[in-house]
């Protein structure tokens, strides 16, 4: 459950005789000990489409220039909502960040996803994350500005 993944896996419950597909569905934790008390499934048939949130995850952070000079990347959506079947629910998004510069921004439109997944929000191209120059180099910056204009 701590991985992240625990909500996007498709889960087989036997009850009463019966296998059910099922998707977690929340789960509820003692209030001390933090371990698990009680979970809710959703039982999903093999043609049910599911919504379901999937983390992002971002590689070759070695190969932008913008995170070599000292560029942060500041990580706006964690998490993206998918429309997909339970057959089809990716364990990660992944978001390659070689190339990008300090000021850049990386939308949804940089994603590949599967033929079979489609994300929720489809009226904008959402931005997923964006590197930004650390305070130190903006103050620096600044002072230099400061400096050239007095």
């Amino acid at each position: 459950m701590g991985t992240g993944h625990f909500f996007n896996s498709v889960v087989e419950l036997t009850v009463g005789g019966k296998t059910l597909r099922t998707l977690p569905k929340d789960v509820a934790f003692h209030p001390v000990s933090d371990r698990p008390l009680h979970a809710d499934f959703l039982r999903v048939s093999k043609d049910s489409v599911v919504h379901v949130n999937v983390p992002v995850v971002f590689i070759n952070e070695e190969k932008s220039p913008g995170l070599k000079k000292g560029g942060i990347l500041n990580v706006v959506r964690h998490e993206l909502e998918l429309i997909c079947s339970p057959d089809a629910i990716p364990d990660d998004v992944i978001v390659d960040v070689s190339g990008y510069e300090v000021g850049d921004s990386i939308h949804f439109s940089a994603v590949t996803l599967a033929d079979n997944v489609a994300p929720a929000i489809t009226d904008r191209d959402f931005t997923i994350a964006t590197i930004v120059a650390p305070s130190a180099l903006k103050s620096e910056e600044g002072e230099a500005e400061a400096e050239a204009e007095g």
